[in-house]
């Protein structure tokens, strides 16, 4: 049997319908051998159920790639146990004790890599992902046994500078030592990464059809859309042959730019067009890409306006072509509702960069993306916007031109936008979305 190589934190739908697939792989293609243990990082969670099932699962990846319909049942059984440190912490501190053990991969959600400052060394186990770790690493220490590589996937940035900055801060908070402290940045490597793909999760829906198409009941049943990408500050191709298995993982020195292209191409995708689709009078992404407007719309936000800032190369090209096949995908039905929450803040971090850099870059406002902010406007007027209350409560009254005065929400003066992000507004509230997604498509660039 395979020797356990692999420390899991996290036993969600997202590890194991992305790293548990690849590690699967990779076994299954005879490029490395290994087993992963899965530790659950809360006291409530999935541990008991997927061992109740030999801590195997079905996968389905669906979706469109290269203009097909792909529906594909994967049976993964790279899991061999799961640990509850809640119930069995001896278990769990035991894993220090293996040197096999050369990988530590999580998803403790981003709320997960926290310092609390609170716990103390000798809990039982103590109650934050990092905590728990920190316990972990020492025994390793004190062992006198290999350090790690860690790749945490949460979706912060700099999650792995995150993660051992929360490490370190436990290591003094605990007095363990100095020799420890050099040991966590010499012995071990703590890997930035950047995770894409839509996972799904269990399918409620179709749960029963499933079954019967496998032939029994797997309550642990995974889905995801096909597309992967994942993104590693590290160089670890000679331990993880990834690239060797044909994977879509990118080892290298800097995850920004690759995360730069993700937030502004699929995030800005998104938030530019699912607004004014709404008001429009559309309900899931789905439609949107089915509808000949608001579909055009998305596609000048993301190769006319998008992708030029960025610097209009292939990849940045290819990537927005899977992004528009990953918004066609007919398995996954994501309501414009649900991605509008807390649009503000993510206008802020995922479209508005560009409009800025575009002004910078060509002398002019990108017309469908400054048209995005009008939408966003005339949304929160609706009784639809889900945001802090003080935002939604400003939004709805306040005039175009003090919206755009919030410093503390766009983090930038824009001034220089009012009169044009005012004219799009007015030609929505006078004329409706229809006429006005007419009027943006015929416009060349703004001014």
């Amino acid at each position: 049997m395979a020797k356990e190589r692999v420390i899991q934190f996290g036993e969600g739908g997202f590890l194991r319908g992305f790293v548990d697939y690849f590690l699967y792989k990779l076994n299954e293609k005879g490029v490395w051998e290994g087993k992963v243990v899965i530790v659950q990082p809360i006291e409530k969670g999935m541990c008991d159920m997927l061992m109740s099932q030999n801590c195997e699962y079905n996968l389905y990846l669906r979706g469109i790639q290269d203009g097909d319909v792909v529906n594909e049942r994967t049976h993964i059984d790279v899991v061999s146990r799961c640990i509850n440190p809640y119930t069995q912490n001896e278990d769990y501190m035991k894993l220090a004790e293996n040197p096999d053990f050369r990988f530590i991969i999580s998803n403790t959600t981003e709320a997960g890599i926290e310092y609390l400052g609170t716990e103390k060394f000798t809990d039982a186990p103590a109650k934050s992902y990092p905590a728990k770790l920190t316990q972990l690493l020492y025994k390793r220490f004190q062992l006198g046994l290999k350090g790690f590589i860690l790749i945490p996937c949460e979706l912060i940035d700099n999650n792995a500078d995150n993660l051992k900055a929360c490490v370190l801060k436990y290591a003094k908070l605990w007095e363990l030592g100095e020799d420890f402290e050099n040991w966590i940045e010499s012995e071990n490597d703590f890997c930035n990464s950047l995770v894409d793909r839509i996972v799904t999760g269990y399918p409620r829906d179709e749960a029963e059809k499933l079954w019967e198409e496998i032939g029994y009941q797997d309550n642990m049943l995974d889905t995801a859309e096909i597309f992967h990408l994942w993104v590693i500050e590290g160089h670890h191709e000679d331990e993880l042959p990834f690239n060797k298995a044909g994977y879509n993982i990118v080892w290298t020195d800097d995850v920004k730019p690759y995360k730069r292209r993700k937030v502004r191409i699929l995030n800005g995708g998104h938030t530019s067009m699912v607004l004014g689709a709404y008001l429009y009078g559309l309900t899931t992404v789905g439609e949107c890409l089915k509808d000949e407007t608001v579909s055009a719309f998305l596609k000048k936000c993301i190769f006319d306006e998008i992708v030029p800032t960025l610097g209009n190369t292939e990849t940045d090209i290819n990537f927005g072509k899977a992004v528009l096949e990953r918004f066609s995908n007919p398995f996954i039905k994501h309501m414009l509702l649900s991605i509008a929450l807390n649009s503000v803040s993510k206008f802020q971090v995922r479209v508005l960069p560009t409009i800025l850099e575009y002004k910078e870059k060509f002398g002019a406002y990108p017309p469908a993306l400054t048209f995005s902010m009008a939408a966003l406007i005339a949304f929160y007027r609706t009784d639809n916007s889900n945001d802090g209350e003080e935002i939604m409560q400003f939004m709805k009254t306040a005039s175009v031109k003090d919206i755009l005065n919030r410093k503390d929400y766009w983090d930038n003066d824009l001034t220089e936008m009012i009169p044009l992000v005012e004219e799009y507004y007015s030609l929505i509230e006078e004329k409706g979305m229809s006429e006005a997604y007419s009027f943006v498509l015929q416009q060349k660039e703004a001014y």
